[in-house]
């Protein structure tokens, strides 16, 4: 991907387009802001709702119906089960051009269910949980998507949203599925947000990603009468990643290899005859991310053979890095900075020093939830199915504040957060900025024009789009 520079040495050839988007005005954006606010209730009802689901990537059935539905009984015309999952959908409203896509997410994680309170207490023991908020990012996207479509309604402005259902973003790249299956090849831009203990509304990147399951077949027998005619699978996937983490020294500093052992066997009296290994591979470059991969088969590979035992491999997901748009982001950033942050009342602020006790690392100041973080690019070490629809797409999001300042996602203080209203008042900010920024994309076509500009030059005339994921079919039972 090409550098990417900054505001304030944006390339003569943007330096126009940049100054359009800082002087759009933003001053009749509180109509639609209006529009979002009437559906505060609803917005929290569905949110609620779908952290009490907690549904974990592919089996969101209940969390699609639910987003469906409300968009169903607000004039949406709602397809379901696309590019072969079940739990996707696509809302449409609206006629003609430009098509803004906004992204929505409702999957949860494992083994992360907790309370909304500020004290480690699951709901259900090693259950799920919304630990990267992904309740309040369906329920958002949805709440704008519907203020959208009533602006363009009573406005008479030309224009269709989609409210896109993504399942599965946690490991299963459920965007990547609809990418390859051409559900965005008529959209003009693509807008998402995330759930984050900070405002902020730049342009950025993030790490590709291409993941694999490496299962290792050995041969059974009594560990202590006859271990000699055993072959241990475990030793394969031991032998692997031990020579994983030899790739470590001499691979590149941005890139990450992390993995858990799935399976390692069943009695200690047994030699292991099938042992698994979940590998996770990332860097900002799509092509880093396939030659860092291959080092890793050939690891399991070379393992397999010195263990005398077999090895398969499924690659269970693949994420381009994202694509940055500064002019999207601008935009957004605008819109955000026009609205403002989030302030605590004294209850929230009880809850957040009470949470803040036990976060480790950053403990960024709670005042910081007002704030709105300056616009620079940034570099994500995480990653996302975002990624795929941005290089097909003009695309940007920013993240608001639905955790306390210092909170790390994935973990059960997101959780909390999220149930209650800290995480309820980021969702509405989201919700607004989601919609303000449509608002201002249906009003000034120039603004539509320069992103795709902009998309194209960073893109390359000689970009082809490839999966990394290659065809396989979505893997609707990874999470079982």
């Amino acid at each position: 991907m090409r550098d990417f520079p900054s505001p304030d040495s944006a390339p003569a050839h943007l330096a126009g387009l940049l100054a359009l988007v800082l002087a759009t005005s933003t001053a009749q954006a509180a109509d639609i802001g209006d529009l979002v606010e009437q559906r505060r209730s609803e917005a929290i009802a569905i949110a609620s709702d779908l952290f009490d689901y907690a549904e974990l990537g592919y089996q969101e059935v209940k969390s699609s119906a639910r987003l469906a539905t409300f968009l169903e009984q607000n004039g949406f015309e709602v397809t379901t089960a696309v590019a072969g999952m079940p739990t996707s959908f696509i809302a449409s409203r609206g006629a003609g051009k430009p098509v803004i896509a906004v992204l929505a997410e409702f999957d949860a994680l494992p083994s992360l269910s907790q309370a909304a309170l500020p004290r480690r207490q699951p709901v259900v023991e090693d259950g799920a949980g919304h630990a990267c908020g992904h309740h309040l990012f369906g329920s958002a996207s949805a709440t704008a998507g519907i203020a959208i479509a009533e602006w363009l309604s009573a406005t008479g402005t030309t224009g269709t949203v989609r409210v896109y259902g993504t399942p599965a973003e946690e490991g299963g790249s459920g965007k990547v599925y609809m990418t390859r299956a051409g559900l965005f090849d008529d959209v003009d831009v693509a807008l998402h947000w995330h759930p984050n203990d900070r405002n902020v509304a730049v342009p950025e990147s993030s790490n590709g990603n291409k993941s694999a399951r490496f299962t290792f077949h050995g041969i059974a027998a009594h560990a202590a009468a006859s271990p000699h005619r055993g072959r241990s699978a475990l030793d394969g996937v031991e032998a692997m990643n031990y020579m994983a983490n030899l790739i470590r020294e001499h691979m590149p500093s941005r890139a990450r290899i992390h993995y858990i052992i799935t399976h390692g066997g069943d009695a200690p009296n047994v030699v292991p005859e099938r042992a698994q290994v979940y590998y996770y591979v990332r860097h900002p470059e799509r092509d880093e991310v396939e030659v860092l991969f291959d080092r890793v088969v050939a690891a399991a590979e070379g393992a397999a053979l010195g263990t005398g035992t077999r090895m398969e491999y499924e690659v269970m997901h693949g994420n381009h890095p994202l694509l940055p748009n500064e002019v999207l982001a601008r935009t957004i950033y605008t819109e955000m900075r026009a609205i403002g942050g989030i302030t605590y009342d004294e209850t929230e602020l009880e809850f957040a020093k009470a949470i803040r006790k036990s976060l480790f690392g950053n403990q960024r100041p709670l005042a910081t939830a007002r704030e709105i973080a300056p616009f620079e690019f940034r570099q994500k070490t995480g990653s996302t199915d975002v990624g795929d629809v941005s290089w097909n797409v003009p695309t940007a999001g920013f993240g608001a504040v639905t955790w306390v300042p210092g909170t790390a996602a994935h973990s059960w203080q997101a959780v909390a957060a999220g149930g209650m209203s800290i995480g309820h008042k980021g969702m509405m900010l989201a919700a607004r900025v989601l919609a303000a920024t449509a608002r201002e994309l249906y009003v000034n076509p120039k603004l539509v024009a320069a992103a795709r500009t902009e998309f194209e030059q960073r893109r390359g005339k000689d970009f082809v789009y490839r999966p990394l994921l290659g065809d396989r079919t979505p893997p609707l039972d990874y999470r079982r």
